[in-house]
């Protein structure tokens, strides 16, 4: 083996540890606690672990915690009604809402309704415009535990060629973003690109986020590239990656397991989001 492992497992709970001593400090000179609300509606089991799994964390942190647990059969206007309750609670700081939602309810109109203030998915137009445009904004999770797991190298981004493979709202595009942010060469690679080991072969820097098992193999990544797989599928009822770990392992200076690599920065980065809210109300 030749890459480095980069733990996600491990630096999560840094950055929960060092959360844990900001959110006492904040609580110390104001006596405000960051709040962190959840809406979860109908889900299935593997939903209702993640969300224990938040509000747990929540907690470590030192973090209040309210969830919203609905029946399949809520209606979109009592979703909505939630949301605008949270929006005026000055105890809450971030809305989260799970998803999916049950069948009939618009996602998009639900995820709009929340503040963008207190947007710590960073899924309101508001949040992607400003990322957008450089502006400082709450960011989607997964991307920016991505940036943390890179810069957790020590390699300078700057300048790095970093190939993004996925374009989705959630990973791919915002990804891109906060690379370029931190001055990388970008390039947004999708089911449509041709030659993709032509490109791939060029990167400093490969973000994976297709969510194709065995995608990115060994012999289409650069020698001592930094391999970010982001792309998560159950396979025989074992949770795997876009990347071909063991031969990838032996060419990248820098790589990610699945599981225990992006998924548990995903979680740290909303409680990150959620402080972030409520330093900025």
């Amino acid at each position: 083996m030749k890459a480095k492992i980069l733990d996600g497992k491990k630096i999560a709970k840094e950055i929960k540890e060092k959360l844990a001593r900001e959110i006492e400090a904040l609580h110390n000179s104001s006596g405000i606690v960051p709040g962190l609300a959840v809406v979860i509606a109908g889900a299935d089991d593997a939903s209702l672990v993640y969300v224990d799994m938040k509000e747990k964390a929540c907690s470590a942190v030192g973090m209040y915690s309210k969830s919203f647990r609905l029946p399949s059969t809520v209606t979109q206007s009592e979703i909505l009604n939630i949301i605008d309750q949270l929006n005026h609670d000055e105890q809450i700081h971030g809305i989260l809402i799970q998803l999916p939602l049950p069948e009939g309810i618009d996602e998009k109109v639900i995820s709009n309704r929340i503040h963008p203030e207190k947007d710590i998915d960073g899924f309101h137009p508001v949040n992607n415009g400003k990322l957008f445009l450089g502006e400082d904004s709450l960011a989607p999770c997964t991307p920016l535990g991505i940036i943390e797991l890179i810069k957790h190298t020590g390699i300078d981004i700057s300048g790095k060629h970093a190939v993004v493979i996925g374009r989705s709202n959630i990973v791919g595009k915002p990804a891109g973003m906060l690379l370029l942010r931190e001055n990388a060469t970008v390039t947004l690679c999708h089911s449509k690109t041709k030659d993709l080991t032509s490109v791939l072969k060029t990167a400093d820097i490969i973000v994976s986020a297709a969510g194709i098992p065995n995608l990115v193999r060994g012999d289409m990544i650069k020698e001592d590239a930094i391999v970010i797989d982001a792309g998560t599928r159950v396979v025989d009822n074992k949770l795997v990656g876009d990347v071909n770990y063991n031969e990838a392992v032996m060419v990248a200076s820098w790589i990610t397991p699945v599981p225990g690599g992006v998924g548990p920065m995903t979680i740290a980065m909303l409680l990150q989001n959620t402080l972030k809210a409520a330093l900025k109300k």
